[in-house]
């Protein structure tokens, strides 16, 4: 209860700081390149529970059909506008709204997509989904750079099943069983000093 408390208040409160520059990046985005601002994808969650996550589109508008289901490095589906927006995190913004929605957390292991999941082992794929998915976490701290990692695999959809995806169960089944309020403030505190950085 005191984690969706705090989710709750974490994210109203970015949204009421950030809403002029969720403006002035919709307005980029539609300048940049026809098609919408927001980019939706089904995602996994809680239990195992479908949702519509929220990105700002950093993607040509039929990038779907054009390629993997994943970004490997230089992808030449990226707009101009979302090269910046994917290496500064701030496609990522507009998730605070599914914070709100209850479909996420601000800080939990990141969602995957129905196809990912389908490779999950049964025992940890009852602990990873046992809690919210979040914005941020400590693998995709670690895998900040994952895009160019793939970019330089030889089979990237392969190295992503078979050596990150593994990596990343890893790591989310140990937050599910040690999460706490104090390790959450701390990941959102290095989320935080990356971003800066960036």
């Amino acid at each position: 209860m005191a984690k969706r408390v705090f989710d709750l208040l974490g994210a109203t409160l970015a949204l009421a700081l950030l809403w002029p520059l969720f403006a002035v990046v919709a307005l980029w985005i539609r300048l940049d390149s026809p098609g919408p601002v927001m980019f939706r994808q089904q995602r996994v969650g809680r239990h195992g529970r479908l949702f519509a996550i929220h990105k700002f589109r950093t993607m040509v508008e039929d990038a779907p059909q054009r390629g993997l289901q994943i970004t490997v490095g230089d992808d030449p589906r990226i707009t101009r506008a979302g090269a910046f927006l994917r290496r500064s995190k701030i496609d990522e913004l507009p998730q605070l709204l599914d914070v709100l929605a209850g479909h996420m957390s601000l800080v939990g292991p990141r969602p995957e997509l129905p196809a990912y999941v389908a490779h999950y082992p049964a025992g940890l794929r009852d602990k990873v989904l046992a809690v919210r998915p979040g914005i941020t976490d400590p693998v995709s701290l670690e895998l900040a750079d994952e895009s160019e990692l793939l970019g330089r695999a030889a089979d990237p959809e392969r190295e992503y099943v078979e050596v990150l995806l593994p990596q990343k169960l890893r790591a989310a089944a140990a937050y599910a069983e040690r999460a706490t309020l104090w390790t959450d403030l701390q990941v959102i505190g290095r989320t935080l000093r990356l971003l800066a950085r960036r």
